[in-house]
């Protein structure tokens, strides 16, 4: 087995349209690609409202992480991209019920665009 495994489309979720996985697992560690609103059925929720596109979006690295064999209580890190900083209220919300007890280092970066004209990606970084 090498050092590290790759896991391109854990259960629940679309192959990514790029070159890389939705997950790595290497040295103890699990890396999440960015994680962007998009449905197992592949369907991008650039239009959804800015709730929906959290949701999924945290489902998504939920499912990244479980695809990994770690979970949201493992978290380490997580950097959330986000397009509209005035949203940041509602996302904090969501995303506190979503991490529960966990509260993992986290940063926020404020953009002007992300791909498909989503709202938010997140990126995060676990224990194995």
């Amino acid at each position: 087995m090498s050092a590290t495994q790759t896991f391109t489309a854990p259960e629940g979720m679309v192959a990514p349209r790029g070159h890389y996985s939705h997950a790595t697992r290497g040295a103890g560690l699990v890396f999440v690609s960015g994680q962007l609103p998009v449905a197992a059925d592949g369907r991008v929720l650039h239009d959804a409202a800015f709730e929906v596109q959290a949701r999924q979006v945290l489902d998504n690295v939920a499912a990244a992480l479980t695809g990994a064999g770690s979970s949201v209580d493992r978290l380490l890190q997580v950097r959330v991209y986000i397009t509209d900083i005035g949203l940041w209220p509602s996302f904090d919300a969501i995303y506190a019920q979503w991490a529960g007890d966990a509260r993992p280092a986290r940063a926020v970066v404020p953009v002007p665009v992300l791909h498909y004209g989503c709202s938010l990606e997140i990126e995060a970084v676990a224990l194995a």
